[in-house]
This record gives C-alpha cells, sequence and structure tokens, in this order.
C-alpha cells in the first residue's frame, strides 16, 4: 500500500464515521450514498473548495499548511493523535521516498539499565516506537515472561500479541490490548513511513494474522502515555496495574513503561509475590545462567 493510499484510507474513514447531525448540519434527503459526511460537506465545514478537499482526499498533502490542517482537523472531528497522525501524513508526503529516516534505536544505554534496575517494586522495561522490548528489570522480565521467552530478538509486544497463543491468557482484556498495540504502530507509521524495520513488522503481522489485518485496515491511532492493564500471570493471577510510558529525550523513539497497582490492593500483594518468584527463579538459575546474561548485557550494550 502506498502512502497515497494511507492517506486517502484515513480521511475516508475519519469521514465515514461523523453523521451529519453530529457535524451539526441538516441532513437533506433520506437517501445518502456514503455513510457519515459527503466530501462537499467536509469541504464546506474546512472552509476549502470541493476541489481541493477531493485532491487531498487522494493522497495528496503535499504543500497543505498548518491552518489548511487544522481546519480539516476540526471539520473531521479528529482527536489529539488524530491530528498528530494527520500532520505526520502531511510530513511524510512532502518529503521525498527516498528519504529514509533514522531507525528506531536497537540498544540502550547502560546509564537508562541502571535506572530500570533501581526501580525494584514495579516491572519496567524500555521499548522503542515498533514495541520491541530493548531493556527491562527483573520484575518486567518476570511480569512478561512468555514474551521474554520468545526465539526472537528482541522479543517484540505487538508480534507476543497476535501470533503467539499465551497472550489471550495474560491479557485479559485481549481484545482492547490487540486495539491499542495496533493504533500505536499505526501512528508510528504515520511519522516513519519509510522504516525497514516496522514495515517488515506490519508485514509478517499482516500475512501471519486476520486479527491484525482487520484492524490494521481500521487506520486507528491513539497515544500511549497512561492507562490501565488487566494481566493474568501464571504464577500470582490476576492484576490490574497502572502504566506510565515516560520519553527520553536523549534517545528519541525510546520510552520506559512503568506499571504500578493501586495501594493496599490485590494487585499490589501480587507484585511482592511476583518479585518473591522472580528472585526465586534467579537464585534457581544458578551463577552459570547469571554469567551468561551479564556476558548477553555487556554484548548488547558495546554494539
Amino acid at each position: 500500500m502506498t502512502h497515497s493510499d494511507d492517506v486517502r484510507k484515513f480521511l475516508t474513514s475519519r469521514r465515514a464515521r461523523i453523521t451529519p447531525e453530529e457535524a451539526g448540519l441538516p441532513a437533506y434527503g433520506g437517501n445518502r450514498r456514503v455513510a457519515g459526511l459527503r466530501r462537499e460537506e467536509v469541504a464546506m465545514l474546512a472552509g476549502m473548495s470541493i476541489d481541493y478537499y477531493i485532491r487531498l482526499e487522494r493522497g495528496n498533502l503535499s504543500g497543505a499548511s498548518d491552518s489548511v490542517l487544522e481546519a480539516l482537523a476540526r471539520a473531521l472531528q479528529l482527536d489529539d493523535a488524530e491530528t498528530a497522525h494527520l500532520f505526520d501524513l502531511a510530513r511524510a508526503s512532502a518529503a521525498a521516498p527516498r528519504v529514509r529516516r533514522k531507525r528506531s534505536p536497537q540498544t540502550v544505554r547502560p546509564s537508562v539499565q541502571r535506572i530500570l534496575d533501581a526501580i525494584t517494586t514495579a516491572p519496567a522495561w524500555v521499548r522503542n516506537d515498533r514495541g520491541d522490548v530493548l531493556a527491562s528489570n527483573e520484575l518486567g522480565r518476570a511480569l512478561y515472561q512468555d514474551m521474554m521467552a520468545e526465539e526472537v530478538t528482541p522479543p517484540n509486544s505487538a508480534r507476543f500479541t497476535f501470533l503467539n497463543p499465551k497472550a489471550r491468557t495474560f491479557f485479559r482484556d485481549w481484545e482492547r490490548s490487540a486495539d491499542d498495540i495496533v493504533a500505536v504502530l499505526r501512528s508510528t507509521a504515520g511519522k516513519n513511513p519509510y522504516d525497514k524495520d516496522l514495515t517488515d513488522l506490519i508485514g509478517e503481522l499482516s500475512t501471519r494474522s486476520e486479527e491484525f489485518r482487520t484492524r490494521w485496515a481500521k487506520h486507528d491511532v491513539k497515544y500511549h502515555r497512561t492507562g490501565r492493564k488487566r494481566l493474568h500471570h501464571s504464577a500470582v493471577g490476576d492484576l490490574d496495574l497502572t502504566y506510565e510510558a515516560l520519553e527520553l529525550p536523549a534517545d528519541p523513539g525510546l520510552r520506559i513503561n512503568v506499571y504500578t497497582a493501586e495501594p493496599a490492593t490485590p494487585s499490589e500483594d501480587a507484585l511482592k509475590v511476583l518479585a518473591s518468584w522472580a528472585a526465586t527463579q534467579r537464585s534457581l538459575a544458578g551463577p552459570a545462567e547469571a554469567g551468561q546474561e551479564a556476558r548477553s548485557t555487556r554484548e548488547r550494550h558495546s554494539r
């Protein structure tokens, strides 16, 4: 699918979800051939000619000014994430296809790993824009033990969600988790459409998962900054956790995710049990495996 196709399908999908009544327009006639708003209605709401809007909806956002994009966002009632996505699509339209943006980082600095290791009562890890988990603390590895055990390196949250059957049990609200991860990937693709690692991942998931393919076609986008996760861990049972995604300004594209539980709740108790379980697993692993893990960590940092 070309970039113009992405623009066209994003705009048509947003237009289709708004009724004339929601847009404050009179609905003339009983037989409307399109779901949602007509093109001429969007053009009128955005204060532009129908010909110009048709050009935009056909995928040609190059040259569109910020004021035009803002008017279009208001007309289509886009939220903050969708508005940012529209601007990202416009920037990508103006860039030459031969220009390749930087790949998402694949390693973390030693100081970032030390920050993770200093967090001892909450699961924490670092991921890049496409959902690769690049580093974690002990509790993070314990919480996502099935994803961390996958053979593909680095582990990837989207691949785990759609291709590992264990994800259906781990995420107690799997449908919502699946919606969220696809919406985040769609936002990332808008910002960096020429990232080969990202396009390869999307191609793999589209080929191997009907669930992913269906969601990808919806063109939904969202921010992944804070929220709740309802999880089920095989060793400690159900957990209801709050997550915060903290950007690393010195490492564009990387975020630290930290999960916490409300005080004096069963989930807080479960996290404490998980920490004890993780410590037990570490002691059972023995010094040989601990040494191998240390060597692997040094190798990752030296790349």
